[in-house]
């Protein structure tokens, strides 16, 4: 018996000197990718990480796996290709805001909606870094950017909800800051069977810095932030004095023991509820409620890819050509000397 290899991050790291700016949150997410990687134990041979165009869309250059840099939002629809005509292989797409929702937002509602087998990490910086400084499609209404000099005057999208509106199966968010959450939820992204979607706020220093700063700083991050486990209370704040209730048809954030609500009347979040009401609910809290961070859904459905391979296998034993060779020989032919 051949003894267990365990890898390390470092072997997953190309020897590419990693170019992006000093102070980019894109640094602490590559770190935690690798991380991921190693806990996950997959050889990097049988990982493949895809890109768009983007500053995030570099990340393949520095992986020690196969990759490819593709074209601007055409990520998902190269992962998909790579992922069922490999099923074998570990496939992970790493986009922007932009290269994800804007150009590539088709390619993306549809990998979610076939539930390919593909780890997608999102990028949300709410801003175009690469092309310097324009808004994307998750910059907040009224934000004043080089291509909005007036402030913007459209909705941003919530990639939460654009995802549980593709029929997502599962989503987190994170933020850069925090490298211990973000390599757990990475690899739990990883062990899914099927499309995982997750958001990570990045800090772009140069075009928007400071952009999540209401949410990341330390000094209000407990307060304003909300880490939910499945099974666990939804509970947040700096002694967890504070938590989630259901008011009516509507979620509410309390404090407990005042206004009459017990620690009982607190949720339980349940990230496998096949309902996506709550997880919706859950990843549309901002405002004057927690904004929702770790695994908001994670629930088992037939993966496109798997689906396909055990459709070719059916075919392929019912019917004596199983291979191009075997049609090509088939029929009339003829031997020419």
């Amino acid at each position: 018996m051949e003894p267990e290899v365990k890898f390390q991050p470092k072997d997953y790291k190309s020897d590419q000197y990693v170019r992006w700016c000093p102070g980019c949150g894109d640094h602490a997410v590559l770190n935690c990718v690798h991380k991921a990687m190693a806990e996950q134990g997959v050889e990097p041979k049988d990982i493949a990480v895809i890109s768009g165009i983007g500053c995030s869309s570099r990340l393949p250059y520095y992986m020690n796996s196969y990759g490819f840099h593709t074209i601007h939002g055409r990520g998902a629809a190269i992962a998909t290709g790579v992922k069922t005509a490999n099923p074998a292989l570990n496939v992970w797409l790493m986009t922007g805001d932009g290269d994800c929702l804007a150009i590539g937002g088709n390619h993306f509602i549809h990998a979610v909606r076939r539930n390919v087998d593909i780890n997608i990490v999102l990028f949300n910086n709410k801003i175009y870094g690469l092309t310097k400084g324009q808004y994307s499609p998750t910059t907040d209404r009224g934000f004043i950017t080089k291509s909005s000099p007036y402030g913007t005057v459209e909705e941003p999208f919530i990639p939460a909800e654009l995802t549980f509106g593709a029929r997502g199966n599962f989503f987190a968010r994170l933020i850069d800051v925090d490298l211990k959450n973000t390599t757990e939820v990475l690899a739990a992204s990883s062990r899914h069977k099927g499309t995982s979607v997750v958001e990570v706020l990045v800090n772009c220093v140069i075009f928007n810095d400071g952009i999540h700063k209401k949410i990341t700083d330390k000094e209000f991050r407990s307060d304003r932030t909300i880490f939910l486990r499945h099974g666990e209370k939804m509970l947040f704040g700096k002694d967890n004095e504070k938590g989630i209730v259901l008011d009516g048809l509507k979620l509410k954030a309390v404090n407990i023991g005042q206004d009459g609500y017990t620690i009982e009347d607190v949720l339980t979040h349940d990230a496998h509820e096949p309902d996506v009401t709550m997880h919706t609910m859950l990843g549309m809290m901002g405002g004057d409620m927690p904004v929702a961070l770790g695994i908001i859904r994670d629930v088992e459905a037939p993966s496109y890819d798997e689906a396909v391979e055990q459709q070719i296998a059916e075919v392929q034993s019912k019917k004596p050509i199983r291979k191009l060779h075997d049609l090509l020989m088939s029929g009339e032919v003829w031997e020419v000397k």
